[in-house]
């Protein structure tokens, strides 16, 4: 059996964890946050419930997920560690350059990293071919691809090691070509990003209608045909048609317009902080999250099933 563990107890980890668990493997987590080890074992629990709905083989033989504090106790002996720590350059080289001495040679040093290119983790470790990018989407128990991506320096071995070992978890890995920043989910969502915020801003429409827009409309048709395929569907012509006039209207800001940085800069972060966008309770929050999940579910099963 393959042993994880899981660094990082925060809106990803326990779920990648649970998950883990219920593909067989043994399953060790950790976090420095003395919340997070609190919170841990309920947010596990949770996804478990969903894992439940969505009738995930359960391959753990009653085993558990192991929390912890200590570092060296939950990657001792690891197969696998995935590391999903906050998205920030120097705390993730400073724990995988830790982890490089705690782990085996033959240990495959994972990031969760939203779009840290793999080659910069890999500055610090002695041995840089386990390095590889692991980016699961959130929710993380419920939304089947990972995407799998080599730094420069990354072996071969691990890369095929990974897909096999996602596919083993009946998940479904995506393979990116090459190591650039956002890899290919999240390029393709932020700049979808870029344009809603941007449109909101300059009071083209409101949030909730934009929402509605994408949702009921090019997000339905996404979930069932790609963005090359719908290329095909709607006619590269047409692309080409609306695209040689409208690819000058859309937003190309580098930046991060005052819709975000506004409400960012008066602590208005999203649902963390109970307002961003739009504003929550916490009984209203319980039940959004619940609701999503369900729906989350059902469409999982809906896509599968076609």
């Amino acid at each position: 059996m393959t042993t994880a563990a899981v660094i990082g107890l925060g809106s990803m980890g326990p779920g990648i964890a649970a998950t883990l668990l219920r593909g067989g493997m043994i399953v060790r987590a950790c976090d420095t946050d003395p919340q997070a080890l609190e919170n841990a074992p309920a947010l596990i629990a949770a996804a478990n419930t969903v894992l439940d709905a969505l009738d995930t083989p359960d391959k753990s033989d009653g085993g558990e997920v192991m929390v912890t504090g200590d570092l060296a106790r939950c990657v001792a002996g690891a197969d696998l560690v995935i590391e999903t720590i906050p998205e920030d350059l120097d705390l993730k080289l400073g724990l995988l350059e830790r982890l490089d001495r705690l782990v085996s040679p033959r240990c495959v040093l994972a990031s969760d990293s939203s779009g840290i290119p793999v080659g910069k983790l890999q500055a610090k470790v002695s041995h840089p071919g386990r390095v590889i990018g692991m980016h699961w989407s959130n929710p993380p128990h419920i939304i089947p691809m990972i995407e799998v991506i080599a730094g420069e320096k990354t072996d071969r071995s691990v890369v095929d090691w990974m897909v096999s070992t996602i596919k083993g978890l009946d998940l479904v890995p995506v393979v990116v070509k090459k190591d650039v920043p956002g890899f290919v989910e999240n390029r393709v969502l932020y700049a979808l990003l870029r344009e809603a915020v941007d449109l909101v801003e300059r009071g083209v429409i409101d949030a909730e209608n934009l929402d509605t827009c994408v949702s009921w409309g090019i997000g339905y048709k996404l979930a069932v045909i790609g963005p090359m395929a719908l290329l095909d569907m709607a006619g590269l012509d047409i692309y080409q048609a609306v695209g040689g006039y409208l690819n000058r209207e859309l937003c190309n800001r580098e930046d991060v317009g005052r819709f975000i940085t506004d409400r960012t800069g008066a602590g208005n972060l999203g649902i963390k902080t109970g307002g961003g966008v739009y504003s929550y309770t916490p009984e209203g929050i319980e039940k959004l999250q619940s609701a999503r999940a369900k729906t989350l579910v059902a469409v999982r099963k809906a896509l599968e099933a076609g």
